[in-house]
């Protein structure tokens, strides 16, 4: 099931501004039962983009490119694993392309209803 991601998805992954995906991110979790504020968590987690931060990459309308350049990625991301949009998380060469895909697939977790002690690899 796994794919190969190529340089014109690589790419389009970069460009895509975090502020106009964040809306589906908070719609798809809330719409399963979870909160904003648990979302905001496993981001954190991730990335070590407290509340503020977030505001401020979502208000300046960063790229996915720019936001994991500012992230300060957890430690524990390589232990993210499994498929997410037809892609093997663990699989994706393209270091951005793969961090996008790791928090699309915690955001999936989340509304899937996956415990947040879970979610957040140790």
């Amino acid at each position: 099931m796994s794919k190969k991601t190529n340089p014109k998805h690589d790419e389009r992954m970069a460009k895509m501004v975090f502020s106009a995906v964040y809306p589906h991110y908070v719609t798809k979790v809330v719409n399963k039962g979870r909160t904003k504020e648990e979302l905001h968590q496993v981001i954190e987690w991730l990335t070590g983009s407290n509340d503020i931060k977030l505001q401020e990459l979502i208000d300046d309308n960063v790229t996915f490119e720019t936001f994991f350049q500012k992230a300060k990625l957890n430690p524990n991301a390589n232990l993210i694993t499994g498929v997410i949009c037809g892609y093997r998380v663990e699989e994706i060469e393209n270091p951005l392309t793969q961090k996008v895909r790791y928090l699309d697939k915690l955001v999936d977790e989340l509304a899937k209803g996956k415990k947040i002690e879970n979610i957040l690899r140790k």
